[in-house]
């Protein structure tokens, strides 16, 4: 029996087929769907549903119909007599399901569901490994993101991979199913890893915190990173890893778990760097309390939707307070200021991640206070009044690396403009991530 893919078009005002393949469970292998324009589309579709009692209509608001059905039938007959115009749909054959009588239905709402006809149930392809392999290696290479994954370092298979679509992790992982994993991260800029070091120091903390035991000494997991970086060939991108409690099975406490697990990604980011200034909110999400918010661990939903706030209020980030009200951070990123006295003003890592690039910005700021450009460098309590009254405001992270913002809510900051002593630290960043000492760049034998 052969397949045909159908779509059924609303502009169109009836059913149009996409192929002159042949529809299937069409009675006669031989005879081709055919390429409708009606005029009356409930009237043609109900003659094509008395001829070809197998052929599926999805009338309108339906995700999927039937497949060879008396009951689906008399669902497409009441749908026909209701005079409503089917919606769009593709019907398609899994490559597993052929010579089967299973399709996927997609209407114009996205929604897609496998149908068969044995037993009434869902007819879900029973996969080989090497199968599914093959279809994970499928969909990677239909995936256009801005983003590609190079190399993938997993102590669960004890070696790197270079196939996005071997870029896994077991389910039973802690991490998966419990949240139980920290993770960190190290930009790659010109074949160097910039503060590895500090970074590696960071995961190892909020590892000891998250009570997750470490699967190889401190060397050893720099060097399967740096290995990592080399298998990958990437100069410019980033590395982020992961430790976690480790793969074992599905209960609360990890203590079935055999090992802890150290997991490492190789990515190329191919977006635009970009250092325009940007605009922010106020987060109503609830800040994690320091005990979590001073670990860089793998929950990061508040995080998530303290970043979608933003989005919806058509912003790049939302600012998070402390629960005395004072400025904390964004939602992966520090917040920093520059006073009309031209003092560099950050809130304290007390209750709040301490950032590494947050933490170099400081010490690369001295230069500035020498050059006169900063009055001074302070560390404290910075409430909301004091940073919308700021000269300027800016976001520091690994990934932002220093961006000025220029409104906060409805308060423009200074003069709505990127501010100088934040491009001049983001230059610093720059230069530093390029040329700076050898206890913030790790050389990458490729």
């Amino acid at each position: 029996m052969r397949v045909a893919d159908v779509e059924a078009s609303c502009s169109a005002g009836g059913f149009v087929s996409s192929s002159r393949r042949h529809l299937l469970g069409f009675r006669s292998p031989a005879r081709e769907s055919p390429q409708l324009r009606v005029t009356n589309p409930v009237a043609e579709a109900a003659s094509l549903l008395r001829s070809r009692p197998r052929f599926v209509f999805v009338p309108p608001m339906a995700s999927l119909t039937f497949s060879g059905f008396p009951s689906a039938a008399k669902l497409a007959d009441r749908e026909l007599r209701s005079g409503r115009r089917a919606a769009p749909l593709e019907l398609s054959v899994p490559r597993a399901a052929r010579g089967r009588a299973a399709m996927i239905a997609r209407s114009c709402h996205g929604a897609r569901t496998l149908v068969g006809n044995s037993s009434g149930a869902s007819d879900v392809p029973v996969l080989t490994g090497s199968e599914a392999v093959e279809r994970l290696q499928a969909k990677r290479r239909g995936w256009k993101g801005k983003q590609q994954y190079l190399a993938m370092y997993s102590s669960v298979v004890g070696g790197i991979v270079t196939d996005p679509a071997a870029m896994v992790i077991p389910m039973d992982d802690h991490m998966v199913h419990r949240g139980h994993g920290v993770f960190d991260t190290a930009a790659i800029m010109d074949g160097h890893l910039y503060e590895l070091d500090q970074h590696l120091d960071r995961i190892i903390r909020s590892a000891s915190m998250a009570k997750i035991g470490l699967p190889f000494d401190r060397e050893s997991m720099k060097g399967i990173l740096i290995q990592t970086v080399s298998v990958s060939k990437c100069r410019k991108g980033s590395l982020r890893y992961w430790l976690s409690a480790g793969p074992g099975d599905f209960q609360l406490s990890p203590s079935g778990c055999a090992e802890p697990a150290l997991y490492a990604i190789v990515i190329r980011d191919q977006s635009p760097f970009d250092s325009r200034g940007v605009k922010v909110v106020t987060s109503s999400v609830p800040i994690k309390p320091p005990q979590f918010a001073t670990m860089k661990s793998v929950n990061y939903l508040p995080n998530v939707l303290s970043k979608m706030e933003a989005e919806e209020n058509g912003t790049y980030a939302a600012i998070w307070l402390d629960k005395e009200g004072f400025i904390a951070e964004g939602p992966n990123m520090n917040v920093a200021f520059v006073t009309e006295e031209k003092e560099l003003l950050m809130p304290n890592f007390d209750k709040i991640l301490s950032g590494c690039t947050a933490e170099r910005v400081l010490t690369i700021a001295k230069a500035l206070v020498n050059e006169g450009k900063l009055r001074g460098i302070k560390l404290g309590s910075v409430t909301v009044e004091e940073g919308k009254a700021a000269e300027e405001m800016m976001l520091i992270g690994s990934g932002v690396l220093v961006r000025s913002v220029i409104q906060w809510d409805e308060q423009v900051i200074g003069d709505g403009k990127e501010g100088p002593v934040t491009q001049s630290l983001l230059d610093a960043i720059i230069e530093d991530m390029k040329s700076g000492p050898s206890s913030v760049r790790t050389p990458v034998p490729y």
